[in-house]
């Protein structure tokens, strides 16, 4: 089995991404959170400085752009290119309304005579492998029929499938019949996504698809690291591993931004999912939320690591109060 971690918007970037490799590894290839493209000859600095070959060393990195224009999707692409990149991968899966309202991300999929016409014009270009994410559909999972003819027609690298359409969001259950089609249907290799949380989630999915060999983990690497090595090798999360990992994090954060407080509020993004793998958290998450002081923060972590436990075989939702 192969593992990749998703790309999660203002968490998985480079700082992330390299601490998780550091004490975890695991994973095969790291997905970038979206580029969108711009019509300047460089990268915008943030969107550079997070795919630098120097910030991604010993990674296996794709970088993902979010577009609904081929000629911005080829020029990011040549970018990328000269950056030593030879693999992109197109988002068709981001459901958040500021993207779809532009027909961007899942809102793309509604679209589909101008998403094919914008398939064969990036897949034109040379010397760069082309993955996409996708949902199964804008508003209807029976969408997925045709979208599949569409994809059937490019060389994809791969076919990574969250099978939620846009409207669902988050919410109900990945359409597992609709993922069942997908693997007999597709032409290309398929990679599954979606509520992969604990180590039951991951054998119930490789029981009911044997076939799968490629997984995407997102909020579930995200509430707890460890997963990826409870799955394949049933080592529990160590507590000290975990403080280690979460002080790299933070203390980085304090280096590249000009006031705790952004550090602050990233670490706490962060926690809005690691705080559910620790017993009886409720009033830790209360003080994390509330720091705004670095002190205050960091008091609020150290209580929580000291007097509580990782749950084990807990993941995302799974000590929800």
């Amino acid at each position: 089995m192969k593992y990749y971690l998703a790309p999660m918007e203002g968490i998985t970037e480079y700082i992330y991404r390299n601490s998780y490799e550091k004490f975890f590894g695991n994973v095969d290839k790291y997905f970038t959170p979206f580029i969108v493209p711009n019509e300047s000859r460089s990268l915008k600095t943030k969107e550079l400085v997070d795919v630098l070959p120097e910030n991604n060393k010993g990674m296996n990195i794709v970088p993902q752009i979010l577009t609904n224009d081929a000629e911005g999707f080829s020029n990011t692409s040549r970018k990328l290119q000269q950056l030593g990149y030879n693999e992109v991968n197109l988002n068709l899966g981001c459901p958040a309304k500021t993207v779809v309202s532009k027909n961007r991300g899942s809102g793309f999929l509604a679209k589909r005579e101008e998403l094919d016409s914008f398939l064969d014009e990036i897949f034109k270009m040379d010397n760069m492998k082309i993955s996409i994410k996708t949902r199964i559909g804008k508003d209807n999972p029976e969408e997925f029929y045709e979208l599949i003819k569409i994809y059937n027609k490019y060389p994809l690298e791969e076919l990574i499938i969250h099978p939620r359409t846009q409207k669902d969001f988050y919410g109900n259950k990945p359409n597992l019949n609709i993922f069942r089609e997908a693997l007999s249907l597709s032409n290309s290799p398929i990679c599954y996504n979606g509520d992969i949380f604990t180590i039951n989630d991951y054998n119930k999915l490789v029981a009911d698809f044997p076939e799968v060999n490629t997984v995407m983990l997102g909020r579930g690497i995200l509430a707890n690291p460890g997963l990826i090595n409870i799955i394949k090798n049933d080592i529990n999360t160590s507590k000290n591993i975990l403080k280690d990992f979460h002080d790299e994090i933070l203390n980085r954060y304090i280096e590249v931004f000009p006031e705790d407080i952004y550090a602050i509020n990233r670490m706490k993004e962060l926690f809005g999912y690691m705080i559910y793998i620790f017993s009886d958290n409720k009033e830790y998450a209360k003080k994390i939320r509330s720091a705004q002081k670095l002190s205050d923060y960091t008091e609020a972590v150290q209580s929580l690591f000291t007097e509580q436990e990782i749950i084990k075989e807990a993941g995302l939702f799974y000590n929800k109060q």
